[in-house]
């Protein structure tokens, strides 16, 4: 598979879960810390939430990419929302695996037409694409 990047995103973090998250070029500086189901005080921000942002917002973008390209698909309304769960646990094969479970919201598209944006977002969304094969995507129409 050959990607040509039209943009490249630069971040850094140093102290591993315990440490802070940098965005290159930018202010954004995010202490970092596990959740408390992993031993962590819960007081920072984890790889787990960053990941789940990134993709809700990617996903917006790739459902408004589809319907932009084909007109069988409905338009995305202003008040889409995608909320997104990324669970982290043991594999069974060892070491640890990731689970995704995304509600997509979108008022005044009926459930069908929603179905058919939904999967069409999945084919273009590059984390979508990214994880397709390693990690379970379910996908609820609220």
């Amino acid at each position: 598979m050959s990607v040509s990047p039209v943009y490249t995103a630069h971040g850094s973090a140093t102290g591993g879960r315990d440490g802070q998250a940098k965005v290159s070029g930018t202010d954004l500086v995010l202490d970092l810390s596990p959740p408390t189901e992993m031993g962590g005080d819960g007081k920072g921000y984890n790889p787990e939430q960053l990941f789940a942002a990134g993709y809700s917002a990617c996903y917006i973008g790739a459902m408004k990419f589809a319907a932009s390209q084909d007109d069988s698909l409905p338009k995305v309304p202003d008040a889409v929302e995608v909320e997104t769960a990324v669970g982290i646990g043991p594999r069974d094969a060892g070491g640890f695996g990731l689970t995704v479970s995304m509600t997509v919201t979108l008022p005044g598209v009926d459930q069908e037409a929603a179905q058919r944006l939904t999967e069409a977002a999945h084919k273009i969304c590059p984390y979508s694409n990214a994880i397709n094969g390693n990690v379970s995507i379910t996908t609820q129409i609220a």
